[in-house]
């Protein structure tokens, strides 16, 4: 069989650098787009590049997405197979601070991704979406089937209408996509704006962490590795366009009208924040001072996956116990800045 060539773009972020060490470990010739934005610590982003660099079958373009033309021949050279479509802004409260990077990133970006998909069509393409998108929804655990209409902040709005932007696609031009929804992804070289990084670090610096809600939050944490084997397996389901809508699976979010349907990868479990910062709190050996707050605008008070979607479709499903996470994020996170 032929070696595969994947295009992975944020390949230099938390999520994107496992997904790209998976992909060449599995044969796959990759290459990875990432601005190496200084949302956060851009010595991060360049640690895990570097990383990638050491295996041969990886190559580093480090420019925006949204760069006219940059993706149009980017794929006129090297005819992807697969695309994962990780880059993007991410984070609820710095959308409501800085809107347009979001704009420009998440929207123009994924535009300028499906154009140059529509001129040389991969034979399948995957994008990120999130757990955010189904924003006032209730009822859970969440399912891809029911609707997700009114999201909470500009973040989750952005990546709604990525949804809505290749649906048209996947109908217009057969392009085969999967919209995969995560939540809350936690692991080794997580990001330093994510809660377990802050808290680990205010802990181990005797400082408060801040505790939003005043603790009354619910998660569904996924560990990194078990959201990259999902993807991994989700590269081989591709969706087909149904010929009658009466054949799609009930519970199958495919389209009637396209070869797209939206998945969520998620560890099936709600944990209650407290319970998560005592998980933190038996990795480290330190107690946490808290700071309680309000909630957060934009912020929702609980999300849970059903990923009984993903298994039907993979016979796979994430199963990382938080603590054990955790613990293998505390100590990532000693060894690397050595505290």
């Amino acid at each position: 069989m032929a070696q595969r060539t994947a295009l992975v773009t944020g390949s230099a972020g938390f999520i994107g650098y496992f997904v790209c060490q998976r992909l060449l470990r599995d044969g796959f010739r990759v290459i990875g787009i990432d601005c190496l934005s200084d949302y956060y610590d851009v010595a991060l982003k360049e640690r895990r590049q570097a990383m990638l660099l050491q295996n041969e079958g990886f190559r580093a373009i480090n420019e925006p997405i949204e760069t006219p033309d940059l993706l149009m021949q980017l794929f006129a050279d090297e005819q992807p197979d697969v695309v994962i479509h990780l880059a993007a802004q991410a984070g609820v409260r710095y959308s409501i601070e800085n809107p347009r990077t979001y704009l420009e990133s998440n929207i123009i970006g994924t535009f300028e991704l499906l154009e140059a998909a529509r001129a040389y069509p991969p034979q399948h393409m995957l994008l990120a979406s999130t757990s955010s998108a189904y924003g006032a929804n209730t009822q859970m655990p969440y399912r891809e089937t029911v609707k997700a209409d009114h999201q909470m902040s500009f973040y989750a709005a952005t990546k709604k209408a990525t949804e809505a932007m290749a649906h048209s696609y996947a109908h217009l031009f057969g392009l085969p996509v999967t919209m995969f929804r995560f939540f809350t992804v936690y692991g080794p070289w997580g990001r330093p704006d994510m809660a377990l990084f802050k808290f680990v670090k205010a802990i181990l610096e005797d400082r408060p962490i801040d505790v939003y809600n005043h603790g009354d939050m619910k998660r569904d944490f996924t560990y990194v590795e078990d959201l990259v084997e999902a993807i991994r397996l989700l590269v081989d389901a591709v969706p087909e366009r149904p010929e009658n809508a009466e054949d799609i699976a009930e519970g199958d979010s495919l389209s009637p009208v396209a070869p797209w349907r939206v998945v969520n990868i998620g560890n099936s479990q709600a944990v209650q924040l407290v319970d998560f910062i005592a998980a933190i709190e038996d990795a480290l050996g330190r107690k946490a001072q808290r700071n309680l707050l309000p909630m957060q605008a934009g912020d929702v008070p609980a999300t849970w996956a059903d990923a009984d979607l993903l298994k039907s479709l993979t016979g796979y499903s994430p199963k990382t116990d938080v603590r054990d996470g955790v613990q293998k994020f505390v100590d990532w996170y000693r060894d690397y800045y050595a505290t």
